[in-house]
Parts: structure tokens; sequence; C-alpha cells
């Protein structure tokens, strides 16, 4: 384990007020939009973004679907996937897979299927936007499903897991937590923190069938959250939310297979707060990297070496608000926005291309219970 001392850049966030905007236009818009998945009775928010001042204005409301966890958009933009963690729907204990068409600023709703099981927490799309896997984090399950015209088809797959980690309060089962795709789209993970794994399938693109292929095994009690893949083709970082780590791995673009080759400690060796490490950011060069933990309410920035993967700090900074539960740059990556679920904000901050630093001085912008982040 390499121990990494921490840097703390002290930032305020000062809360900006959100002016109503009047009614879309027809046609796009010039500026790119945000769509912002609240855990609430029911929305998924839709802001105007002002690139060069970094503000957010908001523009609609869907009031569809009830506690979204995730959204991710299809390759084009054409289309919305949600991921609704609920006990129960069309009559089964699971949650619910939806998706839309985004059409200016609003969602037309497609259709909505049965995830495998209770608390659906996850979805992905692979990069032909024909396959979507979601995970169930209360029901230890996962599911995948075929799309086409942005329809999802009911589940061709489903997988209850049955493992289990030391954790007593937090791995007394399986919690699929993160689903994912390798760059080439013929593999795919499925993050199982109850479990201390990833599982690795083999995926059959005309049928969106997945073919077990291997299980990365991770330390026991870390709680493996989150995977994201480095541009340099062969490194992938699993996040680990119980232990607040962070594991460099060399994936295999042959086999799909994952090999640890290093663990980072997020934390300083004498802290002894609550460990909730979340989610991870990595420019689109792949020299920067970033790392949010809940426990801290701090996200951590990295330079990464482009050939190898392997980070070094640069510092840690607070993320403006309580709880960041998801994080993303803008399309220009001059600005970072964290949606900070237990102060209902989403706070946004200046970032240097040049050096991945990050400002000492943010805005906030007021959404309720924010879970995830995406661009249109």
């Amino acid at each position: 384990m390499i121990k990494l001392s921490r840097r703390d850049f002290l930032l305020s966030a000062s809360a900006a007020t959100l002016a109503a905007a009047a009614a879309p236009s027809l046609g796009k818009s010039p500026s790119p939009r945000v769509f912002i998945a609240s855990k609430t009775p029911g929305n998924i928010l839709v802001f105007g973004w002002d690139t060069d001042g970094g503000d957010l204005t908001r523009l609609s409301e869907s009031g569809l679907l009830a506690n979204v966890e995730w959204i991710t958009f299809s390759p084009d933009r054409h289309y919305l996937f949600a991921a609704s963690e609920v006990d129960s729907f069309n009559g089964k204990p699971t949650g619910e897979v939806a998706s839309y068409r985004v059409l200016n600023a609003e969602l037309q709703p497609l259709s909505a299927q049965n995830s495998a099981g209770k608390g659906t927490c996850h979805v992905a799309l692979d990069w032909t936007g024909r396959v979507l896997l979601a995970a169930d984090y209360f029901g230890g399950s996962a599911a995948s499903f075929q799309v086409s015209d942005g329809r999802i088809s009911p589940a061709v797959w489903t997988e209850n897991y049955t493992g289990h980690g030391p954790n007593a309060t937090r791995q007394q089962s399986a919690h699929a937590h993160f689903a994912s795709f390798s760059p080439d789209s013929r593999f795919a993970y499925m993050n199982d923190l109850g479990g201390d794994c990833i599982h690795i399938y083999l995926v059959d693109p005309e049928t969106a069938m997945m073919h077990a292929n291997g299980t990365y095994r991770a330390e026991p009690g870390c709680g493996p959250r989150t995977l994201h893949f480095h541009p340099n083709g062969h490194t992938a970082y699993s996040i680990n939310e119980l232990s607040s780590t962070v594991d460099l791995l060399e994936w295999s673009k042959s086999t799909g297979g994952l090999t640890h080759k290093m663990s980072y400690n997020l934390l300083p060796s004498d802290y002894h707060g609550p460990t909730n490490a979340c989610d991870t950011v990595i420019t689109k060069d792949g020299k920067s990297v970033y790392f949010a933990n809940r426990g801290n309410n701090s996200i951590y920035s990295f330079h990464a070496d482009y050939d190898t993967g392997k980070l070094t700090p640069l510092g840690t900074f607070d993320c403006g608000g309580k709880t960041p539960r998801n994080f993303v740059l803008d399309p220009t990556e001059r600005w970072m926005l964290v949606a900070n679920q237990d102060s209902n904000l989403i706070s946004v901050f200046r970032r240097n291309p040049q050096t991945g630093l990050i400002s000492e001085t943010g805005k906030s912008a007021a959404v309720a219970a924010p879970m995830c982040i995406a661009f249109e």
C-alpha cells in the first residue's frame, strides 16, 4: 500500500441564485445542457450551462421517475437511460430501468423495464449503444438488456450474487454497485461491494447476453465500488469504498482480465473518521485523475503517468458541500461539477487544464439530493 500525504486546499463554496429560464427554443442549444438525477419522488432536472462563467440555469424538470440514482446518455446523445432505486416495479420486487428520448430540454418516455432485484443504483451502456447493464445494490444482482432506437427490451440475462465480505455492517451480502464496459465493449464488469470482487463477463453484442469470464478478487473488506478505464488502453482504477483506497489494475485486452499492480491510500495515516470513497474522474488526455471521498467530503487530485497509469498526488480539496456522490468535468475540462447529495448542492469549481489543479473558490446551484451529473 502506498501511503500518500495530504495537502489541503481551503475551499469555500459561494451560493449563486439560479434564475428561471424562459421556455427553451426549438432546435439544439448552442451551449451544452446538464442533466442531473435527483433522489426525490420523481425528478431528472435539466440545466443550461455557461462554459465561460461556469453558471447553471434551470430549464426544466421531468417529474417522471422516482429515486433516480444514475443517468447515462447514448453515444449519439439522443437518448437518456436511468436507474431507479425502488423496491418494486410492475408488481415485482425489483428496481426500474427507464429510457427517454431527449428533445431540447425535455424528456419523452420511451420504455421502462424491471431490473433483477431491489435498489437499482447504476446503469451503463456499451460503446455501441446496443447493450445496457444494470446493478442492483440491495438485491445483490445484475441484469442486461438489448437497446434498439432508445427502447429497452425486457432483461435477457440476470444474475444474483451470493458472496459477502468481513465487514459485518456493510458486507453481510452481495451488493452489485457499478457496471462498466471495456474500452472495446467486448467485456463487461460488475463491481460487487459486498463480495469484495469485480465479476467479469464476455459480451454478446447481438443478444446482450453475458458469459462469465472470471473474477477480480479485491482485498477483503475493502468494498470495490466503481471501475474506470484510463485512455492508455491497459490501465483501470477501482476505487474501494470501505477502505478509501484505489487499486491500479492492468487490463488485458485479449482476455478481459484485471491484474492488481498497486494500491493508493486516499486518507492520511492519522485520519480516523468515516471512509466512504465513491467516484473517479479521468481527463481525456489521461494526465489527471480525481477521486471523491464522502467520508471527509473531499476530492483528491493526482497526476497520472500516461504509459503506466501510476499516480502522483497533487492535493486534496473540499468538495464544497456534504456527501460528494458523483462529480464530472464539463466538455472543455475547465470546470468541475460536484453533486453534493446531503447539502442539496451542485458545486462548481474552475480547473486549470495545464496543471490539473482546481480553484480554491467555487459557485453552487441548489438541487435537491443530486446523485448523478451528465452533460448532453
